[in-house]
């Protein structure tokens, strides 16, 4: 019987365990050398733009809020169609987040509905890259500094993504903004937890290095002073050790991942009644392949079917506004009709560099079979 194919796992090479053991060895663990070299190689990745690393990719957009000043009363525009941490941070600095339904072809936010939702407390937008496919970068930076708005771009999905041959993270013009991604174990590159923020022109990064450590300015022979409240959110040089083994594989686990894309859309049964994510081999680093099952798909009972047949399965999101947190600021079913329907049907199907060509066929072959034994 095949073992277990689970819609994710990480890939660490033998280099990258014994360049962990390599920093246990040399007694320093917490922030050091080796975060230094991560912060670098991430900035060359970015065009050079400055970048810090931190233990999430949350925590790195809650201190994009507080440097950009967004606090009680304000408004920021997201989309509902996100893991919670993008609408959570904007409640943790106090603001309101103002959700915009989704563009049913992308699943991204829908730019063209943003105007619509800007009140005078509107300070901010975070648009999430969902799946990997990111969010139209002209659009977006264009509507932007229409209205003043700030800009976190939520590319907790979308590192090793690109937009016009230039990697997310890069700067897109002059009004270039946050940029915020995430290292998690399910992500296209690890750290096992972490985080990092590109910073735009505007914001010093001592400032995000103070945020990120207590507000701590300084600490040395001369003492220590604190200005600001800052968290605990450093990056140990043990994750950062980790995140420059994979760093190094960022080519080739990019490449890897849009050959079991194409695979994917290769081998699926058209008749199955499916919605199929976007074919975008151009941007999107294919962080995970998405299908919209068909209406009225008991999508529990198909998980279930898939994990009796050896498969893995994802839900990559449920619609975050009937969340009862949400409902209970005033969202309620009905608000965003795209990203419900989006939410009720959506699965994550396996998707990572160690996959074999036979496990896409072994997935689609499960899903006929599953889909069969429902109807």
């Amino acid at each position: 019987m095949s073992s277990f194919l689970p819609f994710t796992r990480p890939s660490i090479d033998e280099e990258t365990i014994a360049a962990v053991a390599g920093v246990l060895r040399s007694g320093w663990l917490t922030t050091g050398p080796k975060a230094k070299e991560f912060e670098a190689a991430l900035s060359a990745h970015c065009g050079g733009r400055p970048v810090r690393v931190c233990n999430s990719g949350t925590v790195t957009m809650e201190i994009a809020l507080r440097l950009a000043g967004i606090g009680p009363d304000d408004e920021v525009i997201t989309t509902p169609l996100s893991w919670v941490a993008t609408a959570g941070v904007i409640l943790t600095v106090g603001a309101k987040p103002v959700f915009v339904d989704i563009d049913p072809i992308t699943r991204n936010i829908d730019l063209d509905k943003v105007a619509a939702a800007i009140t005078p407390k509107t300070r901010a937008i975070i648009p999430v890259d969902l799946a990997g496919l990111p969010v139209d970068r002209d659009k977006l930076y264009a509507i932007a500094p229409s209205y003043t708005l700030r800009v976190i771009e939520d590319a907790a999905q979308s590192f090793g993504a690109s937009w016009k041959g230039k990697p997310i993270g890069s700067s897109f013009g002059n009004d270039s903004d946050f940029v915020s991604f995430s290292f998690h174990p399910n992500k296209n590159i690890t750290t096992g937890e972490g985080g990092a923020l590109v910073l735009p022109a505007d914001i010093d990064p001592a400032a995000c290095e103070r945020m990120r450590l207590q507000g701590v300015r300084r600490f040395d022979e001369d003492g220590m002073d604190v200005e600001v409240l800052g968290g605990k959110a450093n990056l140990t040089d043990i994750a950062a050790a980790i995140g420059l083994g994979q760093l190094k594989r960022l080519e080739e686990f990019t490449a890897r991942r849009k050959h079991l894309a194409r695979r994917y859309f290769e081998c699926f049964n058209p008749g199955l009644g499916c919605m199929l994510p976007l074919k975008d081999f151009e941007n999107s680093n294919w962080h995970m392949f998405q299908i919209l099952l068909p209406p009225g798909c008991d999508r529990g009972r198909l998980i279930v079917a898939m994990r009796e047949r050896g498969i893995g399965i994802g839900v990559h999101y449920p619609a975050m506004h009937l969340f009862t947190l949400y409902r209970k600021l005033g969202y309620k079913e009905g608000d965003f009709p795209q990203a419900e329907q989006a939410g009720r049907r959506t699965i994550t199907l396996p998707l990572f560099p160690s996959m074999l060509d036979s496990d896409v066929e072994r997935v689609c072959s499960a899903l006929i079979n599953a889909l069969k034994s429902l109807a």
